[in-house]
């Protein structure tokens, strides 16, 4: 494949410095060339935290650093995960010592016929061919996120007050979640990147208009020239990668095809079962490793969740595990996560739909608290996620922010049904007290006493969710995991209104009917509870936020006292024991 990068930045008519950094690099001998390829790199500083300039420098050197030692048989999925990996560690390394900063960062690597994009933030990459424009990636922004959810028309984001506001950055956090996608490549194609100083001014139409008419090279000056004269507010930049040469010969990429052999440990190669061809690590956690494959049966991408071999060989977490499959594979809704049959298998494993999006958990930590609408829409979606779970005879059990995702296309999935029970289970077996029983600041107060729970329980914990969401903090706070348990049996939160004033007494109201201690006065069904998120008229005030109770902490002390004796006696008796033991022998 030959192809050919034109390039060109701005500082724009309003910045004084420009904080965008583009790159493109691949080798010069023409044999190497083939077999490594070629990358375009474009990041965006975060100007608002300082240092943009240096991040988005430092992000995109590391990526041309990692790409120009790339060996030939280093898959380009594998050259991504460790550009992002090192980039997001030097960048927030660096922001201890000069004060935050973060950036955009977009990569296209192209090899063998096709580009992998990966990127973070809300630098875009396109595909023009035969006359039409493609987007490829998704912002990582706040009013992305408000258009996907129908809450903003796209026309109105770039006037959003939170225009500007990441969901995803660079630097951030020691680690950064990426997104990743590989297209197949013609002759004529063109891949064109750009910061949003470019598209944020230009229609998606008029891009495509300038690329087709104009060479590469002045296409890149009109661009820049159309968004100046639209008294552009930010940098712009923008790269055009022309394909002019494909291998249509090569068929099969070279790494792709050394596939490790099936053992127990998988990786980038491994196919499992003939079926699943693993390209990637989504993340590896005490329990289980998560990957992404591609389904040769299908051709579609899958997530591939592998328990570790000790789960396996431990009865009370392979039964966990195998419990998740079959509650999964029993239910089937736009907005709870798909489970994937597979019939024939060498080893225990589960196979889901692959997600593109982020976890409600991830957006918080951006944004928070959200907005009242958005919140409220989130909140919806998920109730009729669980009227379908609940009348499937299956209650959840572990709601909370991470098993919450936001997809790309404006959907949401529940996922993780770890500790999920269907109306058909024998009851889970936990071996002390762990995490498994549910997670402390979502936990409903049954839970905490030790009751299975039932639809109520997902009842209570949405209402959590829904309260950190509009006032940007959980229900209660605690130094420890049993401080904040306490608080839920023993209180009641704060009322929201007086951490978030602006939210509207209705919110409140429902909130804190969710999140009623006793089930009987809750919402007895998700149905209800979207009835009334939907219908503020509906909602009946009752005035709850008069009516609660601050958590009890001595309680949580005297509780624990029969339990601190009993560790105290249990040493005195171990004491004696020993004692007599060595004086005998």
């Amino acid at each position: 494949m030959k192809i050919k990068c034109f390039q060109l930045s701005s500082t724009g008519v309003v910045r004084e410095h420009n904080e965008d950094f583009i790159a493109f690099w691949e080798p010069e001998k023409f044999q190497l060339q083939q077999e490594i390829g070629g990358i375009a790199v474009l990041a965006d500083g975060v100007g608002g935290e300082g240092n943009g300039d240096l991040a988005s420098r430092m992000a995109a050197e590391t990526a041309l650093a990692i790409f120009r030692e790339a060996k030939p048989e280093t898959s380009p999925n594998d050259l991504v995960r460790a550009i992002y990996m090192e980039a997001s560690a030097k960048i927030f390394q660096a922001a201890q010592e000069k004060g935050r900063m973060s950036t955009t960062l977009l990569t296209s690597i192209f090899r063998h016929d096709k580009v992998t994009i990966a990127h973070v933030g809300d630098s875009r990459a396109y595909l023009i061919r035969a006359g039409k424009i493609k987007r490829l990636t998704s912002d990582h922004s706040y009013t992305a996120l408000q258009v996907k959810l129908g809450l903003l028309l796209e026309r109105n984001a770039m006037t959003s007050p939170h225009r500007s506001l990441l969901t995803r950055s660079v630097g951030s956090e020691p680690m950064c979640h990426y997104d990743i996608s590989t297209e197949p490549l013609l002759k004529g194609d063109i891949i064109l990147q750009c910061s949003d100083g470019l598209y944020g001014y230009l229609l998606d139409d008029e891009i495509l208009g300038t690329v087709v008419k104009y060479h590469p090279a002045e296409a890149c000056k009109r661009l820049i020239a159309q968004a100046e004269r639209r008294q552009a507010g930010d940098n712009v930049s923008v790269q055009i990668i022309h394909v002019w040469e494909t291998d249509q010969t090569r068929n099969v990429d070279p790494a792709a095809a050394k596939t490790r052999p099936m053992g127990a440990d998988l990786g980038v190669g491994s196919v499992l079962d003939e079926r699943f061809e693993i390209t990637d690590v989504i993340a590896k956690s005490g329990m289980a490793s998560l990957y992404k494959a591609n389904d040769r049966q299908t051709g579609n991408a899958v997530a591939l969740k592998v328990p570790l071999l000790q789960i396996e060989s431990d009865p009370a977490g392979f039964d966990r595990f195998k419990r998740e499959e079959e509650i999964g594979l029993k239910l089937n809704h736009p907005y709870i996560l798909k489970f994937i049959p597979a019939e024939k298998k060498s080893r225990p494993y589960i196979v889901m739909e692959y997600l593109t999006g982020q976890t409600l958990s991830e957006l918080l930590k951006s944004v928070r608290p959200l907005p009242e609408p958005d919140a409220v829409k989130i909140a919806i979606h998920i109730c009729t996620a669980l009227s379908y779970m609940h009348q499937s005879g299956v209650v959840h059990r572990d709601l909370k922010p991470q098993n919450i995702m936001l997809c790309n296309d404006g959907t949401i999935r529940i996922m993780d049904f770890g500790i999920a029970r269907s109306a058909n289970s024998r009851r889970l077996t936990f071996v002390g007290f762990t995490p498994a029983m549910g997670t402390p600041d979502y936990m409903a107060p049954e839970q905490v006493k030790g009751s299975r729970g039932d639809e109520r329980t997902d009842i209570y914990s949405l209402g959590t969710i829904i309260y950190e969401m509009v006032t940007g903090e959980p229900p209660f706070g605690g130094d420890s995991p049993y401080v904040i348990m306490n608080s839920r049996v023993t209180g009641d939160p704060v009322a929201p209104r007086k951490l978030n004033p602006k939210l509207t007494p209705v919110l409140e109201e429902i909130i804190l009917h969710a999140m009623e201690r006793d089930p009987k006065r809750r919402y007895q069904s998700a149905l209800e509870m979207r009835s009334e998120l939907e219908n503020y008229e509906s909602v009946v005030m009752t005035d709850r936020c008069s009516r609660l109770q601050a958590p009890q902490i001595w309680k949580s002390r005297f509780r624990l006292l029969p339990i601190i004796i009993g560790f105290v006696l249990l040493q005195v008796i171990l004491f004696i024991l020993f004692a007599l033991f060595f004086k005998k022998h």
